[in-house]
């Protein structure tokens, strides 16, 4: 492959992947301003939050056979297609209810891009670079964070939310055009593969029963919900906690995706030394660690607003490492079903985040306290996770000899 064409393959794929997070991040400034147009309060907004995770988490399974019986560009174009006419009714939503609804079916729509970009990046790179080509993509994707509630931010205090979903549907038109001129077919449609409810359950039942997949997938999946309680509480956390406007909280949340692209990029070096199971045992034990010492500060009120940025951003840098190592592991024993094993390990995931999001919405109101308590359990499960699972990997090696 030639660098131009891998430098177009990374920045493609990244846009695709990128899209959720664009759609999470780039509203969050506006959370007041929605509770204030839509009579509702900043956790009921934070429902649409949880709503957006779950049908991500829904529509990946969803999209898995699909793109193995398709191939990967018919089902990517319909989910695109789904994603912009729901981001168009966001722009018109007068009720808190339909807008739950709305985000849910956008979500539905934008994971068909994000279980797409995965499957094909195990359709188009050597499952030795795949690892390489995850924090590749980190660094793409990062940008969204750091880009979108800032822009969010500006947007908001300019001229209102509602505009955050127009500038998002435009962001869908676009990529669904560069998508469909630019990736090539990396897949043929496979006309073996079942639609029926049942061998889609039985595939994902093989899948699951692989040892190396259940293990990083819920050690990975655990491990970044952290993220996502990170996310849905920082409105919370720095608008009503802490107290800044939306426009400062937009820097804020790009300061902190300062340290997961840079961790994600180190990865790329780190690789060069050790194996991806070293890293991610060496991510996870720092996790734990700050974690640990995070929830320390929290209960004994040594926590302000500076304070709660510096260990955000250790936790973070954490992530960074151990997501592409846990990704590139995942997807590593497979590639006939590339794309179901993709899209059950992005519902894995997401539907964990979700389920931290909406733990988020009930607990985190007036402290910090809850989202530590939160993240710290995350970690630690996820740490448990691991060196349980890596024993039972190399048991089935031993059996499979």
């Amino acid at each position: 492959m030639s660098k131009s064409k891998y430098i177009k393959l990374i920045l493609i794929l990244g846009s695709l992947t990128a899209l959720g997070p664009f759609s999470i991040d780039m509203y969050l400034p506006g959370f007041a301003g929605i509770a204030r147009d839509l009579n509702t309060s900043v956790a009921n907004v934070s429902m649409t939050l949880s709503s957006y995770f779950i049908g991500i988490s829904a529509g990946q399974l969803l999209y898995g056979p699909l793109l193995d019986r398709f191939g990967r560009k018919k089902p990517l174009f319909i989910g695109l297609l789904v994603y912009i006419f729901a981001s168009l009714g966001c722009i018109f939503v007068q009720d808190i209810d339909i807008f739950i609804g709305l985000r849910f079916i956008q979500a539905v729509g934008s994971c068909a891009a994000t279980v797409a970009s995965i499957a094909m990046v195990r359709d188009l790179f050597p499952v030795k670079d795949i690892p390489k080509v995850f924090s590749m993509l980190m660094l793409v994707v990062g940008l969204s964070p750091m880009l979108a509630p800032t822009i969010g931010g500006y947007v908001t205090a300019d001229y209102g939310w509602h505009t955050v979903f127009f500038i998002l549907m435009y962001m869908g038109i676009v990529i669904l055009i560069a998508s469909q001129i630019v990736l090539p077919n990396s897949y043929l449609p496979d006309t073996s593969i079942s639609l029926k409810p049942k061998p889609i359950i039985n595939n994902f039942l093989n899948i699951i029963k692989e040892p190396q997949f259940y293990t990083y997938a819920f050690a990975g999946a655990i491990a970044f919900s952290g993220l996502f309680t990170y996310v849905a509480a920082s409105p919370i956390l720095f608008m009503d906690i802490f107290k800044v406007d939306a426009k400062t909280y937009g820097w804020i949340f790009a300061f902190m995706s300062l340290s997961f692209i840079g961790a994600s990029q180190l990865n790329s070096l780190l690789l060069k030394k050790f194996t991806s199971e070293q890293m991610i045992f060496g991510a996870l034990i720092s996790q734990a660690f700050v974690s640990i010492l995070f929830l320390i500060l929290a209960i004994n009120n040594y926590l302000g607003l500076y304070e709660t940025i510096g260990m955000l951003f250790l936790f973070l840098a954490c992530l960074g490492i151990s997501n592409p190592n846990t990704a590139g592991l995942t997807l590593a024993p497979f590639s006939r079903n590339a794309g179901s094993a993709s899209a059950l390990m992005g519902a894995i995931q997401l539907g964990l985040g979700a389920f931290a999001s909406f733990a988020v919405g009930i607990f985190v109101q007036n402290s910090v306290l809850p989202m530590v308590i939160i993240m710290t359990t995350s970690t630690l499960l996820a740490l448990i996770i691991l060196i349980v699972g890596k024993k039972r990997i190399k048991a089935a090696v031993l059996i499979n000899r």
